[in-house]
């Protein structure tokens, strides 16, 4: 009920997820991200622990593909699944267990993967595809909000959608982008407006927050030295 992408940027070294779906909260459960990790989605009938181990196994530098066989081995309902993974090294990997609805299923193209379940079609992820890689110049969370874009306009999701997410890490624990939308008639729309307000209000001051090198951080130091230049 769900489509998704995963992407790393080898220009910027982030990771990222984006999703849509008929339910709500989308970005609660589905979209995973954890940096010098990877990207997940986890999604069909949701078993978040698939995204949560999947991330831990990536964190320890093994490739998608063999963290992908790990993690599905130890679900029986792996059937009823659907899995999308990408390492830190841009590799991918997916899985679409047999008993998810129709359509359903993933396509890897370059440092990226698409996934999706009860589609109108394969064209949804390849329109996804395709978006994210007609922005090259764009920082992820854009190329990602035009990729969900692209794959909504094919009509996606045969229910319809409900909420929507962009989640992208960089370099840091907490998260550069963390954009949901948990319900509304038009969540790719919504999505829109809240990354450009993201855009223009809160992360320039994420950039600036304090980080594990820089435990004071930029944004405070300005504030340190206002406040010292207003004594003098």
């Amino acid at each position: 009920m769900t489509f998704s992408i995963c992407a790393y940027d080898p220009q910027t070294g982030q990771l990222g997820v984006a999703a849509l779906t008929a339910q709500l909260g989308v970005g609660k459960l589905v979209a995973h991200a954890r940096p010098g990790a990877g990207a997940s989605a986890s999604q069909a009938l949701i078993n978040p622990y698939l995204a949560f181990d999947s991330l831990d196994l990536l964190a320890e530098g093994r490739p998608a593909e063999e963290v992908l066989d790990e993690v599905i081995s130890r679900d029986e309902g792996r059937e009823y699944r659907q899995l999308g993974l990408i390492d830190r090294n841009g590799q991918t990997a997916a899985w679409t267990g047999s008993k998810t609805p129709d359509w359903s299923g993933h396509i890897a193209r370059g440092t990226a993967i698409a996934q999706g379940n009860r589609l109108v079609g394969r064209e949804t992820l390849e329109a996804t595809l395709d978006a994210f890689y007609a922005h090259p110049e764009k920082e992820l969370a854009h190329r990602l909000l035009h990729a969900i874009e692209a794959g909504e306009s094919t009509g996606a999701d045969k229910e319809g959608a409900l909420s929507g997410a962009v989640t992208v890490v960089g370099t840091e624990r907490y998260p550069l982008w963390d954009v949901r939308v948990d319900r509304a008639d038009d969540p790719a729309a919504e999505l829109r407006s809240l990354v450009e307000d993201f855009d223009e209000q809160l992360v320039p001051q994420i950039r600036k927050m304090s980080t594990r090198e820089d435990y004071v951080g930029e944004l405070t130091r300005e504030f340190m030295a206002e406040e010292k230049g207003g004594e003098e």
